[in-house]
């Protein structure tokens, strides 16, 4: 893309910026509050204002508005663009719900797997996959079976990991401006337009987040983030007749899917109920161990810098590198997981909750 092409869109994304961060203050100025009285696995112990990803939610919803009335080049009007967009709003809508009235998980796991139906009927499924040293396989029946759990998963390892100041808008902040400019490279209008407004409505809501925060993100606006970005590695699939292409946004989101995997297998096998709330992350860990918030923070965002950079690289390599260029933030992330392990029990904590 020109620079005389991209300057509008910078231009029209620093509004999307002052949105955002308009309806931020606007929330904590006429708050809805998190009581850490209602929620065991909160760190923070004061009655703070949520609901802050609203600002993102609207950030990206008037940058769709405007671009499905006045682009061409991001061909939003096709059938499953639209039904993502309706059924992001629809996840955005029953999280606020949730914010408010605190619903059961099984509630919240319906609406995301109904959404991600959604936009699967909408055209957007993974139907191949490439496996190293066997090929691109063709999934058939498993592919919407894959792409639904993918959906679902990504929303909720997204909004798990939303626990502590600046970590989950700090992180996707990157990952969103990482994921933005790959898309203009590959010509993927869409991708790259959706991401920019979530990078907008990300900048203008972290400077509210930052630890310690003076407002939360909510599940309206973690959910939101993660369906959107799990539907946009769908459609990353198409950057290639082989869909490697949709490895990007799940390398982009590798140490939230390597935490969220991590912490969900351990309880399961310590035979805890995967549901019940608890402090047991590998970062929720690593800041009870007596690492400041602020570092913890900052670790992740140098982990998502590192997998950006492997992201970008990504489009350039020869086909039998793709699927093994997960690898080194692999590794990453099990040099961070002994680490923690470490501090754990240098600290006496348990890998228990409660």
């Amino acid at each position: 893309m020109r620079a005389e092409a991209f300057l509008p869109h910078l231009g029209f994304a620093a509004l999307l910026v002052l949105l955002s961060a308009g309806i931020v203050r606007l929330l904590i100025a006429h708050p809805m509050l998190d009581d850490p009285a209602r929620r065991a696995a909160t760190a923070h112990t004061v009655p703070t204002p949520k609901g802050g990803g609203l600002g993102v939610v609207a950030a990206f919803v008037a940058g769709m508005v405007m671009l499905y009335g006045t682009a061409r080049f991001a061909r939003i009007a096709e059938p499953e663009f639209i039904g993502t967009i309706l059924a992001a709003l629809a996840i955005a809508g029953v999280a606020l719900l949730d914010d408010l009235k605190d619903f059961r998980f099984v509630v919240k796991l319906a609406a995301q797997a109904g959404a991600a139906l959604v936009a699967m009927a909408s055209g957007l499924v993974v139907t191949r996959l490439a496996i190293p040293w066997v090929g691109v396989t063709e999934l058939g029946f498993w592919g919407p079976v894959l792409t639904l759990f993918w959906i679902v998963a990504c929303t909720n390892a997204v909004n798990f990991m939303d626990g502590m100041d600046g970590l989950v808008a700090g992180s996707l902040l990157v990952a969103c401006a990482a994921l933005s400019f790959i898309g203009a490279e590959q010509g993927a209008w869409f991708v790259y337009a959706a991401a920019l407004f979530l990078t907008a409505g990300l900048l203008g809501y972290l400077p509210y987040n930052l630890h310690p925060a003076r407002i939360f993100m909510g599940d309206v606006g973690s959910q939101f983030l993660g369906f959107v970005l799990a539907v946009l590695a769908v459609a990353c699939a198409r950057f290639d007749t082989e869909q490697l292409s949709f490895l990007i946004v799940p390398l982009l989101l590798f140490a939230h899917l390597f935490d969220t995997g991590f912490t969900l297998l351990r309880r399961a096998l310590m035979r805890e109920r995967i549901s019940a709330p608890h402090r047991t992350h590998l970062y929720q860990l690593a800041q009870r161990s007596g690492m400041p918030v602020r570092w913890v923070a900052a670790v992740h965002g140098a982990f998502v810098l590192f997998q950006a950079m492997l992201a970008l690289a990504f489009p350039h390599l020869h086909s039998w590198a793709k699927p093994l260029v997960v690898l080194p933030a692999l590794g990453v992330q099990l040099l961070w997981l002994a680490y923690v392990a470490w501090r754990v029990r240098r600290a006496g904590l348990s890998w228990r909750a409660g």
